[in-house]
């Protein structure tokens, strides 16, 4: 079973809360989404494993069971073209757990007219392959998200 923690401090919405049918509608995968905290931050990686697609905007981690969590930092942030994310991992790169990704303004991001919203997927999974799924109230960068059996 691998344990999902949350990449960054805020409140957990859930997908369905989130402002993109493609991950509203669970089109990448089941899981949740967090309402970041309006202060500059790092994104942390919510599992131990390789960073097998890194982004500005969002990132890839794969576990050692082979499950790949997806981060997205918000909606639409592709087209800020990288402006206001510093990177601080590779792709390639083994990761652990609370470890910083992607350095971050949420509140920058809602500045430039994007949702600061962040989905954290479960790539290639079902909605049944999830528990404890945390939809709602308060988390803290490290609060466990989701179980994936």
């Amino acid at each position: 079973m691998t344990t999902v923690t949350s990449p960054l401090a805020g409140r957990a919405i859930g997908l369905a809360a989130v402002p993109d049918p493609v991950f509203s509608g669970a089109m990448v995968g089941p899981g949740t989404a967090i309402d970041p905290v309006r202060e500059p931050g790092e994104a942390v990686s919510p599992v131990d494993g390789v960073i097998v697609s890194m982004h500005p905007h969002a990132f890839v981690v794969v576990d050692g069971e082979g499950h790949g969590v997806l981060t997205h930092l918000g909606i639409d942030t592709v087209q800020l073209n990288g402006q206001g994310f510093e990177l601080l991992v590779n792709k390639g790169d083994t990761v652990t757990r609370g470890q910083a990704v992607v350095r971050w303004n949420p509140a920058d991001v809602e500045a430039a007219g994007k949702s600061p919203i962040c989905p954290v997927v479960a790539l290639e999974a079902t909605a049944d392959s999830l528990s404890d799924v945390v939809e709602d109230g308060d988390v803290k960068a490290g609060d466990e998200l989701f179980g994936w059996r």
